[in-house]
């Protein structure tokens, strides 16, 4: 058992004993399956503290883990649903959620939200997610910030740069003295997923007006407008900066080209985080880290979140593993040790970040809430946090055939638009 899940079980238990639930068996039996996408490294780490917990506090816990991005996971749930088995527990998403609302077969979280006061501590810009139609129907896990700019200390010393760029110009003026010094300047994956998260960044970078009319609104002009091209051209840009081996290739090893300081910037969420941990980088010696570049000078946030959404069960164990699982994602001790191995913050805005939480996910906290107060804080569209998944797997195709051919940037705004209006 590793020590991370020993602190865990510890107040878990202290906490089972105090309800009387080991002397009393007050509690059925309660169970769960939790159908969810982490299947491995860091990821599968942090469920499987999850499962750990709920142990503790005397349930039966399986899990059913599928490779692969969201979608994957989307549909299990609706193959396990037009089957008439939905499971008790998924890990879901954005406009996802509120989906699943609309159909009935979500479970009614109310009472058990308005008796912890959940909507008092969760982040107000979750609160609409999880409580979609006025009824709260999941729990939310964590605060994952997208808009992460990894840079490498050596790579950054090489060049004699002692600041991050916060503009695009600024990172080009790097990245173009990067690539002089014989180093790759921006390292990337070749999955669609990694692409949409690279160009997301980029878009909010240019303008979060433009972020929120085309990856929320949907609105045509936006997506073919001269901003939307103005991100391909810095998409573009650093597609040039790219090694020619990134086709195909998964985040993990970009990230350790950055942090082994074989490339000089990598942009990806803070689940890059976790990884680095457990490969013992250590930031400012291996790796820096500050929001992706902004170019209108005001704070930026793309904020995805992981939560756990709850359908109807008719087993009475199911249903009381419901009421605990809920509960427990909720609690601090889960919010705090969860994330610390995730490397996202807590759902909840009254956990103070100490010590146990790496510098960047202090920043994070920080740049949260004074992209808040800047209005600026966006849901992702990469991560299933702002559109129906017909159209994020749409603008990923173009986004995608961007990056691996001659396409203009003015064709590939024509094409985002093209390809929104076929998904209506």
């Amino acid at each position: 058992m590793t020590i991370l899940r020993r602190k865990l079980m510890m107040p878990a238990a202290a906490a089972m004993v105090a309800s009387g639930v080991l002397a009393s068996g007050a509690l059925a039996e309660p169970k769960t399956n939790l159908l969810h996408q982490w299947h491995s490294g860091s990821n599968a780490e942090a469920i499987n503290v999850l499962g750990e917990m709920f142990e503790a506090q005397g349930g039966s816990w399986n899990q059913t883990a599928i490779p692969g991005h969201t979608s994957n996971t989307i549909a299990r749930l609706r193959a396990d649903v037009i089957s008439g088995n939905p499971p008790s527990a998924v890990q879901l998403k954005g406009p996802e959620i509120g989906e699943w609302a609309k159909t009935g077969l979500t479970a009614d979280l109310n009472a058990l939200a308005e008796e912890e006061k959940w909507e008092d501590v969760v982040a107000p810009e979750l609160v609409s997610v999880m409580k979609p139609h006025g009824q709260w129907v999941a729990s939310p896990m964590n605060i994952h910030r997208i808009d992460w700019m990894w840079a490498s200390k050596s790579a950054m010393d090489a060049i004699g740069a002692e600041e991050l760029p916060k503009t695009w110009d600024e990172f080009n003026v790097l990245a173009e003295q990067m690539a002089e010094k014989g180093i790759i300047p921006v390292a990337h994956g070749g999955q669609d997923w990694i692409d949409g998260t690279l160009f997301e960044i980029v878009a909010q970078g240019i303008s979060t007006d433009l972020f929120r009319r085309a990856f929320i609104d949907l609105d045509l002009e936006a997506l073919n407008s001269p901003e939307m091209v103005a991100a391909f051209d810095q998409l573009r840009k650093m597609v040039g900066w790219m090694d020619p081996a990134f086709p195909g290739r998964g985040w993990e090893e970009p990230l350790n080209m950055m942090a082994k300081g074989e490339a000089g910037f990598y942009f990806h969420g803070d689940w890059a985080i976790g990884t680095m941990n457990a490969a013992g980088y250590e930031y400012g010696k291996d790796y820096l880290c500050a929001g992706a570049p902004m170019n209108s000078g005001d704070p930026g946030y793309i904020l995805n979140s992981d939560s756990v959404v709850f359908f109807k069960q008719s087993d009475p164990d199911f249903i009381e593993g419901q009421k605990m699982m809920a509960s427990l994602v909720m609690s601090p001790d889960f919010q705090k040790v969860f994330n610390v191995a995730k490397g996202s913050i807590p759902a909840r805005m009254d956990i103070e970040l100490g010590d146990e939480f790496n510098p960047c996910q202090q920043l994070n906290l920080v740049d949260l809430r004074n992209a808040a107060e800047a209005g600026t804080v966006v849901r992702s569209m990469a991560h299933n946090m702002a559109v129906p998944e017909k159209f994020r797997k749409a603008m990923f195709t173009v986004i995608s055939e961007f990056i691996t051919s001659d396409m203009s940037s003015e064709d590939a705004a024509q094409k985002m638009a093209e390809a929104a209006i076929n998904e209506y």
